[in-house]
């Protein structure tokens, strides 16, 4: 386990014998501090962590990481000062250690710790669906392996190395998820996690806003494969279907699989049929052999997903049972982010709200498409940071909408452009409500739902669609 001890060493170098306090959690929230966490105490535009260091030291923390000039009913060692043994020997918890800088300090001990454990560990990025393929493949490598994920989306340069200091000598597999938004962020992301193996989902033009370019989107996610050691220790997992994933194939030492909906994938899936709620069937082909599977992940876009936790599973030495198993398990299933819910009249809404890119959110369409109702009505929201690309991304949602529902909800500015595009493929005037905030299309839609109809409510998060949602369920 991860104690003062390694704290020290990491920060300082200066070894103590013995493993001292031991360090059972970490967290930048105070409110989430248990007995014997690391509180890191980060300075915030909005909230300064060092101003609830009593509150995570109430509740359990042991060690606290501060870069202010602190004092209280506890401890301080001024790690910018040589240490002595007998200074080191006599603290007692809780404890805060003084560093230039929180932040910086918390990385350190994450690059620190992994090095020092013999774990395999599995990065994730790409632009849609990088937290449910984690979930997915830590369900499978979990039918084997002791294997911790990273928890929620902590993907970024504070959450990934809390998700490290969570990993203990007994784990054997880490599954971790990488966000990016500017070029070189995932490169330090490696450094700090040092994966074997690389899977990259998908690259669309999602935040473009902020990474300037999408080729520059595409150069910052090949990072990645780019860290990734020689094979065969290394591997990157690469979607087929998607070229400028495939291309990554050049920027790798590692051994390259792949996988896709075409033979010319290494692992690959044809007769994919959508169930519904009730998941997708598909065959899944891996050389010489073929498998028939039903998985409880909705919608056939989440065929990829299955593609790239059974890639691996194989890369991981596992059995066709322990791959089966662990896509059909009910961890598997935990991991949609789409909730279906009662609504009003005897409807059923499907709250995809959680964000929207325009390739999510075609896919959350192609699941209303599958769904059995009186009428499809779809609840679509802005789509945001997609840069020059906002008003080609909202169109093509419109192209679809008009294919698949029988009345289409705008909520927001951008959305209009999702309308304006279902007109122009033949959706009728009559069908087509715009709703410039939240408010009006829940006064809008309690007067519209019927016996049988099947909701769609998709979003970026920002517009806080989950909320209409809340409101229109039916708690009877």
């Amino acid at each position: 386990m991860l104690t003062l001890a390694h704290l020290i060493d990491a920060l300082t170098g200066y070894t103590l014998a013995g493993g001292m306090q031991v360090i059972t959690d970490a967290v930048i929230d105070s409110r989430l501090a248990s007995p014997g966490a690391l509180f890191v105490a980060l300075p915030g535009e909005r909230i300064d962590g060092h101003l609830f260091l009593d509150k995570a030291f109430e509740r359990g923390a042991a060690v606290a990481l501060v870069q202010e000039d602190v004092s209280g009913e506890f401890d301080v060692l001024d790690l910018r000062q040589p240490l002595t043994f007998e200074r080191a020997a006599s603290l007692q918890a809780p404890i805060c250690l003084r560093v230039d800088d929180s932040l910086i300090a918390l990385q350190t001990v994450a690059r620190y710790w992994r090095a020092h454990l013999d774990v395999r560990v599995v990065g994730i990025t790409g632009s849609v669906g990088k937290t449910t393929t984690k979930e997915i493949i830590a369900a499978v490598l979990g039918r084997r392996y002791r294997t911790l994920k990273s928890i929620g989306n902590l993907n970024n340069e504070i959450g990934l190395p809390i998700s490290l200091l969570r990993l203990s000598e007994a784990h054997e597999r880490a599954v971790l998820e990488m966000g990016f938004y500017t070029e070189g962020e995932i490169a330090f992301l490696c450094d700090l996690a040092q994966p074997q193996i690389g899977v990259i989902t998908n690259v669309y033009p999602v935040h473009v806003e902020r990474a300037g370019s999408f080729e520059n989107i595409v150069r910052g996610k090949g990072e990645l494969v780019e860290a990734l050691p020689e094979a065969p220790e290394g591997v990157a997992i690469l979607n087929a279907d998607e070229p400028d994933v495939l291309s990554m194939a050049s920027r790798t030492h590692a051994r390259v699989v792949t996988y896709g909906l075409t033979s010319k994938a290494m692992l690959w899936a044809s007769d994919v049929v959508g169930l519904g709620l009730n998941g997708i069937r598909f065959q899944l082909h891996y050389r010489n052999e073929t498998l028939h599977l039903t998985v409880p992940m909705l919608g056939r876009h989440s065929v990829h997903t299955a593609l790239r936790a059974a890639a691996v599973g194989l890369v991981e030495g596992l059995a066709w049972q322990e791959i089966v198993e662990g896509l059909q398990s009910p961890e598997a299933q935990s991991q949609l982010r789409l909730y279906a819910v009662s609504g009003p009249n005897e409807s059923l809404f499907l709250d995809d709200s959680y964000n929207a890119s325009p390739e999510s959110t075609v896919a959350a369409l192609n699941l209303l498409a599958e769904m059995v109702a009186q009428r499809r009505i779809a609840v679509l929201g802005d789509m945001l940071e997609l840069g020059n690309y906002t008003a080609e991304g909202h169109r093509v949602v419109g192209v679809r909408a008009a294919d698949v529902a029988d009345v289409l909800v705008t909520v927001g500015e951008l959305a209009h452009m999702i309308a304006a595009e279902a007109r122009k493929r033949g959706m009728p005037e009559e069908n087509i409500l715009e709703c410039g905030d939240r408010a009006t299309a829940e006064e809008a839609m309690r007067k519209m739902i019927r016996k049988g109809d099947v909701v769609l409510v998709k979003g970026s998060r920002d517009l806080r669609l989950d909320y209409l949602v809340q409101v229109l369920e039916d708690h009877e």
